[in-house]
């Protein structure tokens, strides 16, 4: 999949306000901190379509970007931002979770989690959560410019001996914003799927 031309449509803070013309969706999910604006700049080509920050939990709508004029790339609010109230984190955490289970247009979901840890109780939650669905489902492990090569290796045999414990085959992908590794192997994945499930 090669990316011509993405702009930002729009941000939904609730589940009416979500676009309705049933264009494909391509949905980003993970932790707050785990550089998910950053590798949907590094697949588009740019530096600042969607805004990163310092401050993890800025993404607190479903974040909507039109690709080619013929799906989007929907940036879902990060989980467990500890300084938001527990009320709101709840609230959001059933809203990803009505998405990822009623949305019709979704198509496939790309999960990110930080290569130079091990998944924390959160993103095991979500993968768990993520067995029952029908969308594809992919794991992208991110930032994997700070590790050496065995570093690399070590974390996605990681990852996949989690997922193999949990009766999950699904792609990995080891990926960074900064060195654009791995992007052009997800990029076609999702393209694939995309198309295929279109």
């Amino acid at each position: 999949m090669r990316i011509r031309d993405i702009t930002f449509v729009k941000g939904a803070a609730s589940w009416s306000g979500l676009p309705s013309d049933g264009l494909p969706e391509v949905a980003f999910a993970g932790r707050s901190n785990v550089g998910k604006s950053s590798l949907l700049n590094a697949l588009a080509g740019r530096r600042t379509l969607a805004r990163t920050s310092g401050t993890p939990g800025k993404t607190r709508e479903f974040n909507y970007y039109l690709v080619n004029g013929g799906l989007y790339f929907v940036d879902l609010p990060g989980f467990g931002y500890a300084k938001t109230s527990k009320q709101e984190r709840a609230r959001w955490a059933r809203l990803i979770e009505r998405y990822v289970t009623e949305r019709d247009p979704l198509r496939l979901l790309v999960h990110l989690v930080d290569s130079r840890r091990a998944p924390g109780e959160i993103d095991r939650s979500f993968i768990e959560f993520m067995r029952g669905q029908d969308a594809p489902y992919a794991i992208a492990l991110t930032k994997c410019d700070k590790l050496s090569g065995n570093e690399r290796a070590k974390s996605e045999r990681g990852m996949r001996e989690a997922l193999a414990a949990l009766g999950l085959e699904i792609p990995v992908f080891s990926t960074s914003s900064q060195t654009k590794r791995g992007l052009p192997a997800l990029l076609e994945w999702i393209g694939t799927i995309a198309t295929i499930h279109t």
